[in-house]
């Protein structure tokens, strides 16, 4: 899916949703060995032309204690990627965050499989 005005900072959509997906995985709760994607806190993210992101996110409780922390690591981790323009995060906290949210790997690594 090209398009005629694309030039070789605009990267096409599923591949920056990618790149953001695996920025997201280089931040942590910091009182949980497990990045905040494999915890299950991402519920969204959506890429739109000129390399705009959004994602929606919520924290394992409302009043966590990175709840500061979290959400602007994540924000500063997908404005390095190169050629993004404009990243928003918004949190949620509907649905609740529950533990059958987290990846398989996630399960396994704090033992509750």
């Amino acid at each position: 899916m090209s398009q005629e005005t694309e030039n070789n900072t605009q990267l096409e959509i599923p591949e920056l949703k990618e790149k953001v997906v695996n920025a997201i995985k280089t931040v942590y709760d910091p009182e949980i060995p497990v990045d905040v994607y494999e915890l299950g806190l991402i519920y969204e993210i959506s890429a739109y032309p000129v390399n705009n992101v959004y994602v929606l996110m919520t924290l394992t409780s409302p009043n966590c204690p990175a709840a500061e922390f979290i959400p602007s690591e994540v924000k500063s981790k997908i404005q390095q990627i190169q050629g993004v323009n404009n990243v928003e995060i918004e949190l949620t906290f509907d649905p609740p965050y529950s533990q059958d949210m987290m990846s398989e790997a996630a399960k396994l690594e704090l033992g509750f499989l």
